[in-house]
């Protein structure tokens, strides 16, 4: 191969893809290509120290060292307009042809549009990169009232975080409860009692009808119910797209993202998908999924990269998250749909508890607040194919540790995975 790989998307799987490649042996051209014009970065403080913090400054993913230093060719502020797969080549905005002879696509996703009166109205912004939060933390600080439209991890860590701030903050979710088929009923619950304890507002089964300006500005939001809402700012937090239209343009399979097979090969074999933009059948679960988070992000960047190199392993990660909101640290792993019981350790009142979720005998996954104890133990399980009776679960983290490394000396094949 003389024209290497190309990775168009800069984020975190973009990153780690060109990072694993190099990991991995790989000695040909690795170019690396943003739309964006700063140095890749992490996106999760956005919504948190980001936004309140007028001196905090973006946290770069890798310092600029190391793209110099493993020869790989960042090229900022770049847009793709086409992917020829047959010629083996981008063509790009205003001008110009990339060519490649492996592609990995990670090209992310972007916040939903809000179709709503109002919603081109000055001080109305979503919140996914450098772009948007720049002018949304200078917004903040003049801003006395803020309505939040979604009620998923991104709106709740905001609201959280302008409330610490000092704002008057209102979420609007459009169903019964806060972080939809995200976490348990029991966990939202929780998180709902403990931002409505520092003073949000929060309104479930709640749409917003229109909004409402003054001098091109938002003043307000009328909700469906006639309520007006006063607002300085809106921010939309109702969810992302994948990003696909160049795949799909190309000729590539779609199905909830860009379809990739368990080595995370597009239906064109010398083009890859990894991230956010990319779906697949999970192997935990064996139903169809696109995870959105650094994690899945990352692991799936570095299969690609083995893939590449001719390794045959499948993709097997075990999917994990996390959310900081206030003064609660979520963690997440394993995929619980289709749990039909569940074993709680630690107190909801202490603010300190984790859900372990099962169908059947088998342990789907855990959900922590504030215990990540559990979380890592968690990972460890799973990802060594061990359930624990309930009752096991019951006894404590001690007699889990316990139970897991008998297990493993029973299933030494499994022990390190």
């Amino acid at each position: 191969m003389t024209n290497g790989v190309v990775i168009v998307g800069a984020g975190h799987a973009g990153v780690q893809a060109a990072a694993s490649l190099r990991e991995e042996g790989y000695e040909g051209p690795v170019i690396l290509v943003g739309d964006e014009k700063e140095l890749p970065y992490h996106k999760p403080p956005l919504s948190k120290t980001f936004i309140k913090d007028a001196e905090a400054k973006p946290q770069p993913l890798r310092g600029e060292a190391f793209y110099t230093g493993n020869t790989i060719d960042y090229q900022p502020g770049l847009r793709i307009d086409a992917i020829d797969a047959r010629a083996g080549q981008l063509n790009v905005a205003g001008g110009g042809k990339l060519a490649f002879d492996r592609l990995i696509l990670a090209t992310g996703s972007r916040p939903r549009l809000l179709k709503l009166d109002g919603a081109g109205l000055a001080g109305v912004v979503s919140l996914r990169s450098l772009a948007d939060a720049r002018p949304s933390r200078e917004l903040s600080a003049q801003t006395e009232d803020v309505v939040i439209l979604g009620g998923g991890f991104i709106g709740l860590e905001i609201a959280a975080t302008l409330k610490a701030a000092g704002r008057n903050v209102t979420v609007v979710e459009a169903v019964d409860r806060l972080l939809g088929r995200a976490v348990a009923p029991a966990i939202a619950a929780h998180v709902r009692q403990r931002l409505e304890a520092i003073g949000v507002r929060i309104l479930t089964g709640t749409t917003v009808a229109r909004l409402e300006g003054e001098s091109g500005r938002v003043s307000a939001a009328i909700t469906s119910g006639g309520e007006r809402l006063p607002a300085q700012m809106v921010i939309i937090g109702i969810g992302v797209v994948p990003n696909v239209e160049l795949a799909e343009a190309a000729g590539i399979a779609i199905a909830n993202g860009i379809r990739v097979d368990q080595h995370m090969r597009s239906s064109i074999p010398e083009i890859l998908a990894v991230g956010d933009a990319a779906s697949y059948r999970h192997w935990f679960t064996g139903g169809d999924v696109r995870l959105e988070s650094v994690q899945n992000a990352t692991d799936q960047a570095r299969l690609a990269a083995r893939t590449i190199l001719g390794h045959a392993d499948p993709f097997s990660a075990v999917p994990w998250f996390w959310s900081d909101i206030g003064d609660m640290k979520l963690q997440m792993v394993g995929l619980t749909q289709g749990g039909d019981s569940h074993v709680v350790l630690g107190e909801p009142a202490e603010n300190k508890f984790s859900i372990y979720h099962y169908a059947g005998d088998r342990l789907l996954g855990i959900e922590s607040v504030n215990r990540p104890a559990d979380h890592m133990l968690g990972r460890k399980m799973l990802g060594a194919g061990f359930s624990p009776a309930p009752q096991t679960v019951s006894a404590g983290p001690e007699a889990l540790k316990a139970a897991l490394a008998a297990f493993q000396d029973r299933e030494p094949a499994k022990a390190g995975a």
